[in-house]
């Protein structure tokens, strides 16, 4: 159930938001256990000067103006060994599939509870028994 928001610059191809959003998709249900067919993404493009970051680096990394920010909020209780592994594969799989630098790759998760999402309809599918 998780909701991915890549934040990208504005002329970014259609081939690379596809790499990016496939490479999240497979870390999902690859490393956090997240179902097939489970993939609800919003993309959204940005003027270079809407995408920002320190530019003299944070936490010894330098960034570029191809930052892609990614925003995952799904259910919280995974662990942080799987979150870990989850972050190491997108930085990896984005990097393999299109050249971009991993230091440019920026990943936050929000956990939320089962009873914090609506699929359609009004219902709360994941509803406390």
């Amino acid at each position: 159930m998780p909701l991915v928001r890549i934040d990208i610059k504005k002329d970014a191809s259609a081939e690379l938001i596809r790499a990016v959003g496939d490479v999240v998709y497979d870390a999902m249900t690859e490393i956090a256990n997240v179902p097939p067919h489970d993939k609800f993404q919003v993309v959204t493009r940005h003027a270079a000067e809407e995408l920002v970051y320190p530019a003299e680096g944070y936490l010894g990394i330098r960034y570029s103006p191809d930052i892609v920010f990614i925003q995952v909020t799904w259910v919280g209780g995974r662990t942080t060994d799987v979150k870990k592994r989850f972050y190491r594969r997108i930085a990896d799989g984005i990097h393999a599939k299109t050249g971009l630098r991993k230091e440019d790759i920026w990943i936050n998760l929000v956990d939320s509870g089962r009873e914090d999402w609506s699929f359609g309809n009004g219902d709360m599918q994941y509803a406390p028994k």
